[in-house]
């Protein structure tokens, strides 16, 4: 790629943007960081609200286009680098539930673990995004167990993001542990691109703690 083909993350280190940077190294793509420090609230300063007026990472531009929502991005990076086969192509018979279980994350889970965490409760079933949380997380545990990835035998950039949104939902006590859960995140965190990509954050976030 040239270099006006690079990509823009716009990342905070230990924040949801982690996940677009370990697509991105999953991908093998040509990047560049704008790194903002959320205890500074860069975040919320005119020059990045110009960016994403939510004040919300991540956030990447290329060639002159700007794309937040992180299943946006995900689905935006995967299909931009076919090569690297973590996005089934519009007429292959995957398609439809990769897309599924990208978008379940955003409207199904997210909301959920919100919710938990926030010790609120969901409202009525016919109300909620995600209906009951344990049948939500459920429907993807069941999965899991089917096979090593949500696809079965083929791992995608929705593994990408769900091994990400499990590591961090176990690690903070939020989702139960399951052996399923348990193995399919010890599969995806070992994986090159992620343990690149949590040394990096790792870095950024040292480096911003150190400057205070």
């Amino acid at each position: 790629m040239a270099q006006s083909d690079t990509i823009t993350l716009y990342h905070a280190p230990h924040t949801r943007s982690a996940g677009v940077l370990t697509l991105l190294e999953e991908l093998g793509a040509p990047y560049e960081l704008k790194v903002i420090n959320f205890k500074k609230g860069e975040q919320r300063q005119p020059e990045y609200l110009a960016v994403n007026p939510l004040g919300k990472v991540p956030a990447i531009t290329h060639q002159g286009a700007l794309v937040t929502e992180q299943v946006a991005i995900f689905i935006y990076l995967a299909d931009l680098f076919p090569a690297a086969g973590l996005a089934p192509a519009l007429a292959d018979p995957a398609r439809g539930p990769y897309l599924r279980w990208l978008v379940y994350y955003a409207a199904c889970y997210e909301p959920g673990l919100v919710d938990k965490a926030q010790k609120r409760e969901p409202g009525p079933i016919a109300m909620s995004p995600y209906g009951d949380f344990d049948v939500m997380l459920g429907n993807v545990v069941k999965q899991l167990s089917a096979g090593p990835y949500l696809l079965g035998e083929r791992v995608s950039a929705a593994d990408v993001l769900w091994g990400m949104a499990l590591s961090w939902g176990t690690s903070f006590g939020l989702v139960p542990s399951s052996p399923p859960v348990a193995a399919y995140v010890a599969r995806m965190t070992a994986r090159p691109g992620f343990v690149k990509a949590a040394a990096i954050d790792a870095d950024l976030l040292a480096k911003q703690e150190a400057a205070g």
